[in-house]
């Protein structure tokens, strides 16, 4: 068994800050042990309006939050989920919302760019609409990890089972999630959202949150979680900064998806 962490934030609109916090939790998640490190959604920058991303915004390979995440991986010897980076796009008004994923060496080896946008109506009062900012990605991203074969998606994904479904076909164990719900959304549907995606794929959910009162005004759920593949929440935090860690047993996965081998007994083809 292998340790995976999932790191749970207040970001401010200071990415100078938001590194140091990363940098530290990065470093105590190395000391418990977890081989595997997950920061939230839009880890470096919480800012006062969503055009912030776009000063901040870096081109892919190069710039102070990368380079900061590779020196990290490679300090600590862990594997780094970078919650979500803002980096340059095709379009000059628009950033890519991009997972990236570093090695124990510091090397890149995965790029996954939020692929479902989050354009909703909460109430009269809140509203979001992301896509006049980021432009999606179109490409669903597994990797090959020291816990296993994770999955990569980003918040509002999780509303999109097909996607899990596909990541699963292709072989994820684990899929890992930086999040940054809202409280509304939250209280209502994260943990269901997680615990359906662990149970129909009988795979890990690793969520990293945003939580907490930002400078701009807007409350995040927190309530990172590690569920297990039968759907059993190992661990959670709920409305703090923090840390929480789990062991990955894929020898139980692999027991549980012979016993129901859901995989065999699909009707609807999600290649």
């Amino acid at each position: 068994m292998s340790k995976i962490a999932a790191i749970q934030m207040t970001s401010s609109a200071s990415v100078i800050e938001n590194l140091a916090s990363a940098a530290d939790f990065i470093q105590r998640a190395a000391q418990q042990g977890a081989k595997v490190a997950v920061l939230p959604e839009m880890f470096p920058l919480f800012g006062l309006n969503p055009e912030d991303k776009l000063a901040v915004s870096e081109p892919f390979g190069k710039g102070l939050i990368q380079d900061s995440l590779a020196e990290l991986a490679l300090q600590h010897k862990i594997w780094i989920i970078g919650g979500t980076i803002p980096l340059q796009s095709s379009l000059p008004h628009k950033i890519a919302a991009a997972c990236l994923v570093y090695d124990h060496t510091g090397k890149v080896v995965g790029r996954y760019d939020k692929m479902h946008l989050f354009d909703v109506t909460i109430n009269a009062n809140e509203s979001y609409q992301e896509s006049a900012h980021i432009e999606p990605g179109n490409e669903v991203v597994l990797i090959d990890s020291p816990v296993g074969k994770i999955g990569l998606a980003v918040c509002y994904d999780i509303r999109f089972p097909e996607l899990f479904r596909k990541l699963f076909n292709q072989g994820a164990e684990i899929f890992a999630i930086p999040a940054a719900f809202t409280t509304t959304t939250g209280k209502a549907h994260w943990e269901v959202l997680a615990r359906s995606r662990a149970i129909e794929n009988f795979c890990y959910v690793v969520g990293a949150c945003q939580t907490g009162l930002h400078q701009n005004g807007r409350q995040t759920y927190g309530h990172s979680l590690i569920v297990n593949p039968w759907g059993t929440v190992l661990t959670s935090l709920a409305d703090t900064t923090g840390i929480i860690t789990a062991d990955i047993d894929l020898t139980e996965l692999k027991k549980i998806r012979r016993n129901i081998p859901v995989d065999q007994h699909q009707k609807i083809d999600i290649p």
